[in-house]
């Protein structure tokens, strides 16, 4: 399913200030605790029955976050791409989609809304389509960079004091 998370994004918004619920502009909470529960988007992916479910739950603050894509995303995987062992054929393509990937800067990539309760964080997100082709990409470059951990093992000739 093709979703326009910029339409999106004003009407969460819209909706939240008709509810009687707190707005927190935050940051993403993915990476912040090891604890939390993701709703079902791909089956629900109605942000209203997430909404509904946080009342019910007594929530009284929700925390929105908005992800923008911008040329350090693409930047940062050129920085990655320099180190990677590749052929000049799949460097090239690899280049050529994420030049593609251009386009999209400064668009919606990713909604975030969550809420604490019983000490989980309840979490509802969803990413445009091209951000998860994004994300592929940063995954195809980061299993063709060099690992830094076996080039440490390497280094260290495969013994290991136990002391």
């Amino acid at each position: 399913m093709s979703v326009d998370l910029d339409s999106l994004k004003n009407e969460i918004l819209d909706r939240l200030g008709k509810e009687d619920l707190v707005v927190f502009h935050g940051y993403s909470r993915l990476a912040d605790t090891d604890s939390f529960v993701a709703w079902d988007t791909d089956r629900y992916p109605d942000f209203r029955l997430f909404l509904d479910a946080a009342k019910k739950a007594g929530a009284r603050m929700i925390v929105f976050h908005e992800r923008k894509f911008s040329s350090e995303h693409v930047e940062d995987v050129r920085d990655r791409l320099e180190a990677c062992e590749l052929t000049a054929e799949e460097r090239r393509n690899l280049e050529r989609r994420l030049s593609e990937m251009r386009a999209y800067e400064g668009f919606t990539c990713a909604l975030e809304l969550s809420f604490d309760y019983q000490g989980r964080v309840y979490l509802y997100d969803v990413y445009s389509e091209w951000y998860d082709d994004y994300l592929e990409l940063l995954d195809e470059v980061d299993i063709a960079s060099p690992d830094e951990e076996a080039e440490e093992d390497e280094s260290m000739g495969g013994y290991y004091s136990r002391n």
